[in-house]
């Protein structure tokens, strides 16, 4: 069962309100790309970079290769900065604070926040004070595999795109 992850999925799976997503990183590819597998392991999206590109760009398919969602970093900002797009019109944006121990964002997508270990990847989104999304990442597997419970199937697609900024962000800052 890979309903394994600790915290809030026990808490939502025991509600029987959950669904959960599982980014799976190719590990032999040039670019960032990603496998989203259901949590019964089936094939549901992934996830491609465009390779020749100025600035860091992903675009999200599912598995009917139409493109769900782009998420894109804006040039000429001093700290990374993502916008998340969905059929061409933007729907949020994450910037990257200035910190300098943790990283933290500025999130201005759907009213929610996210609040712990951005680079552990152990955190959660919230919607007012009620937690949405939670993100962790999945131990002793063959490449990086990351779990994202979420609460209401509603949320899949926008929960998906925002771990997928969040990550992108750490990931061009570490460049």
């Amino acid at each position: 069962d890979l309903r394994m992850s600790r915290g809030l999925g026990d808490v939502y799976k025991r509600q029987g309100i959950s669904m959960q997503l599982l980014i799976k990183q190719r590990i032999f590819s040039w670019t960032d790309t990603y496998d989203i597998y259901d949590e019964w392991n089936n094939p549901k999206y992934f996830v491609k970079a465009e390779f020749f590109s100025l600035t860091h760009q992903l675009h999200v398919y599912d598995n009917n290769d139409r493109e769900i969602g782009i998420i894109h970093q804006k040039m000429f900002t001093f700290l990374p900065t993502f916008e998340i797009e969905v059929d061409g019109e933007t729907r949020g944006i994450i910037k990257k604070k200035f910190s300098f121990f943790h990283p933290q964002y500025e999130i201005d997508y759907r009213g929610w926040h996210v609040e712990g270990d951005f680079l552990g990847w152990d955190y959660d989104v919230y919607d007012a004070c009620s937690s949405v999304i939670h993100i962790s990442k999945k131990l002793l597997t063959w490449g990086d595999t990351y779990v994202i419970d979420i609460a209401d199937p509603e949320d899949e697609i926008d929960g998906l795109l925002l771990v997928l900024a969040i990550d992108a962000a750490n990931c061009t800052q570490n460049e």
